[in-house]
């Protein structure tokens, strides 16, 4: 398992602040479970600032595989739709 990590960060695409968009659900995913944040309840301003954090994680190869892998919705807000599973 040790030898995993290096072998995924040669594989990984950098990103940078022009992928704002283009990695949004995976920035949401990440905001949630790492900051416990919902990306509905930043500002503009303060989410391309935080994006900046996750892109410096995300070229380091320090999140988990799921982020590189991609994520195809992300948690938008708290609210709950009362979904039962």
């Amino acid at each position: 398992a040790r030898n995993e990590r290096p072998s995924l960060k040669q594989d990984i695409k950098e990103i940078s602040k022009d992928d704002y968009f283009a990695k949004n659900n995976e920035f949401a995913t990440w905001l949630k479970e790492e900051k416990g944040k919902y990306f509905s309840d930043l500002s503009s301003e303060s989410a391309r600032d935080i994006f900046l954090k996750f892109v410096k994680q995300w070229n380091k190869g320090k999140l988990p595989s799921q982020y590189y892998v991609g994520i195809t919705t992300g948690p938008r807000s708290a609210h709950n739709w009362n979904i039962k599973k």
